[in-house]
């Protein structure tokens, strides 16, 4: 492999480090999560993905149908790479893949203990109760799933080496008791962070106890409340965004061209007036190695998705040379353009440390106020 995950020092702990020189714009490493899910409401507003890796169900004519809210007629319909003869269901649930090798891989990892056994999906079983009642609490735009901990407990209890799993499990960054339930409630935000108890309860209804107690005791949940909230990575997949991939790569004449890159502008604008910016298929996701990258204002590395499912592709946003740090932003690009402060401020907040990145280094000396704050005492230096 092209990397190696070792101890750095006392403020980070473990790190992931290059074991070769890496040009900019090459792929670091790729690796499939633990465990991933679709967004509740995602997939709630019929967003069609693959329950086990996100892969788009839908075809990129579907797709921009759906989103467009009325029927738009693609060119090079051979440039969509959804195979809707692939697709297959749960003969006991329902729930849908995109491939028999998905369903398989779901059934040896997770969904023997997960399958609800009934096609009627009703909302009464523990685990639609459990669903339903985070989706109260997490309103789009969705940053995490509790199913995403459902998951990985199955996980735990289908492992062949089930004491092997839960080390798996306790190798994500573990902090204190205290600051694990400080970064629940922040987690949860404040509004609902007395619904901690409540999910925990419905969590214990819905999973089998025996061999993961640990995890079912209420410092447990809210350990694995802040692994997802601080380890959990978003992940995208779009019908429409491979199509548009595949068709601006195709070679025609340059009027043909012009003409493409017009539709494919008047497409998004429909789209975004019709849909927002809400137009992919969204989830989230664990992964050992990408889990291991710690946070830089100015990273060398960012994570993609460039099979169009889970699987993670880390890319070098800069040359790296053999024996450093790779390092990926835990922030927006917004929010890493804003004042030194601001940054720190969200840090702290969502991860609890302080950034000492060579960035933040040389605006040490910058006044302690957000961005927000700043633009208003200039304003008022200008009245």
């Amino acid at each position: 492999m092209n990397v190696e995950i070792r101890i750095t020092d006392k403020y980070k702990g473990k790190g992931l480090y290059a074991k070769k020189n890496i040009s900019k714009g090459s792929v670091i490493l790729e690796e499939d999560p633990l465990v991933s899910c679709q967004f509740s409401w995602n997939a709630a507003y019929q967003y069609k993905a693959c329950d086990h890796c996100l892969r788009p169900l839908e075809t990129a004519q579907e797709n921009v149908t759906r989103l467009a809210g009325q029927f738009v007629e693609l060119p090079y319909p051979e440039c969509c790479t959804t195979d809707k003869s692939k697709i297959v269901s749960c003969p006991h649930c329902g729930v849908d893949y995109c491939s028999d090798k998905c369903q398989s891989e779901a059934l040896d990892q997770y969904h023997k203990v997960l399958c609800l056994q009934t096609t009627e999906r009703n909302c009464m079983h523990p685990l639609e109760k459990l669903n339903e009642t985070w989706k109260q609490i997490h309103y789009p735009p969705e940053t995490n799933s509790v199913m995403l901990i459902v998951r990985l407990l199955a996980r735990i209890l289908q492992a062949p080496d089930r004491s092997s799993a839960i080390q798996q499990t306790l190798g994500f960054c573990h902090r204190s008791v205290n600051e694990d339930a400080d970064l629940a409630h922040k987690f949860l935000g404040e509004k609902f962070a007395d619904q901690i108890s409540l999910l925990h309860q419905m969590l214990v209804q819905a999973v089998p106890r025996e061999g993961i107690e640990q995890f079912l005791t209420m410092e447990g949940f809210q350990s694995l409340l802040a692994l997802i909230g601080t380890n959990g990575q978003g992940v995208g997949t779009s019908a429409i965004s491979q199509w548009v991939k595949n068709v601006t790569e195709l070679s025609m004449p340059e009027e043909n061209r012009k003409k493409l890159d017009e539709f494919i502008e008047s497409l998004y604008d429909q789209l975004d007036e019709n849909s927002g910016s809400f137009l992919n298929n969204e989830g989230v996701a664990l992964y050992t190695l990408q889990s291991a990258c710690n946070h830089s204002c100015i990273p060398n590395a960012e994570p993609s998705f460039i099979h169009n499912n889970h699987r993670l592709s880390l890319i070098a946003v800069k040359d790296i040379e053999e024996g450093e740090e790779i390092l990926i932003s835990y922030l927006d690009e917004c929010t890493l353009d804003r004042s030194r402060h601001s940054r720190q401020k969200e840090l702290m907040k969502n991860y609890l440390f302080e950034c000492r990145c060579p960035k933040c280094l040389d605006q040490a000396d910058e006044p302690d106020v957000t961005s927000d704050e700043d633009e208003e005492m200039s304003e008022e230096a200008s009245e």
